[in-house]
């Protein structure tokens, strides 16, 4: 089943999980995995994770496998253009459908500070690329097992973005080469989300959209992210992160408190979806979707 298909009839509740780090065995990625999925989300997204080499991309496969054919959830595998030449794209597709999995993320993917377009591995260098080819693999096979392509928005602009008219130019051009479904990068200002999607809308892009939650669960995490996304930060969150930087319990939860506010404020505007960034954490997970899953009547 397409992920994109579940927005017909529902609000799609949807997480997100990461390969099990280098130094880690992929059983805790299961356990992480086994637990989120008995929270019965809509669909569970595996990250393909930094560098692209071949045991990435096995561990996404696998990871997704798990959840899609052990686990019984809906799997979504994430595929970052920049790390992945059209060779592998083809392989990694061709071993998705040897497991059933049907549901792709196409993204541009990350560069590190020192890399340039000339000098990035992989053959795509905009996500809207990965999604032509692989309607372009899909128009030369025979048979009707097409994927659903789901593809990024950024309701603050994307970092290398000129301006957020040509952000929405591009995003606009994903959707047009083939993109079924989009979700959000964080945020933590609803009513910038809110805006982004109504010129969403307003340019003419229809396809569902889910926002993208982040819990701030530790101050560590959250000076990080700040950092790396430059999201806008309320000052409800902001005085939380002041007030609670040297009390890490009280942080968690006060930070799965704001999450949780942000998804029910989300709800009540009436919408598309949530897609929550667990970080892997099935008590976080836990905590939201108890107070959340009532207001969906589930």
């Amino acid at each position: 089943m397409n992920t994109a298909d579940l927005f017909k009839t529902q609000f799609v509740f949807s997480f997100e999980v990461y390969p099990a780090k280098k130094t880690a065995p992929i059983e805790v990625v299961y356990r992480a995995v086994d637990g989120l999925s008995k929270l019965a989300p809509d669909y569970i997204s595996v990250t393909y994770g930094a560098g692209g080499a071949a045991a990435t991309a096995a561990a996404t496969v696998e990871i997704a496998s798990f959840i899609k054919n052990t686990c019984g959830t809906l799997a979504v595998a994430h595929l970052p253009g920049i790390n992945l030449t059209r060779a592998q794209v083809q392989s990694l597709l061709a071993a998705l459908r040897a497991h059933n999995i049907s549901n792709v993320l196409a993204l541009r993917g990350d560069r590190r500070p020192q890399d340039d377009a000339s000098t990035q591995e992989g053959d795509f260098h905009h996500a809207s690329d990965l999604v032509s080819y692989i309607k372009e693999l899909e128009a030369q096979e025979e048979g009707d097992q097409h994927f659903n392509i789901i593809a990024a928005c950024y309701p603050e602009t994307h970092c290398e973005a000129t301006d957020a008219q040509s952000d929405l130019a591009w995003l606009k051009t994903k959707v047009d080469a083939g993109t079924a479904q989009l979700v959000s990068q964080l945020f933590f200002d609803n009513d910038v989300f809110c805006r982004f999607l109504e010129a969403v809308r307003a340019a003419g892009i229809t396809v569902p959209l889910q926002a993208g939650i982040m819990p701030l669960t530790n101050p560590r995490q959250s000076a990080h992210i700040i950092e790396l996304c430059n999201p806008s930060v309320p000052k409800k969150l902001a005085t939380i992160i002041e007030k609670y930087q040297d009390d890490e319990k009280s942080f968690h939860q006060a930070g799965i408190a704001y999450a949780t506010e942000q998804i029910a404020d989300l709800i009540e505007r009436g919408i598309d979806g949530i897609h929550l960034y667990t970080m892997n954490s099935i008590e976080t997970a836990q905590a939201i979707t108890k107070e959340i899953y009532p207001i969906l009547d589930r």
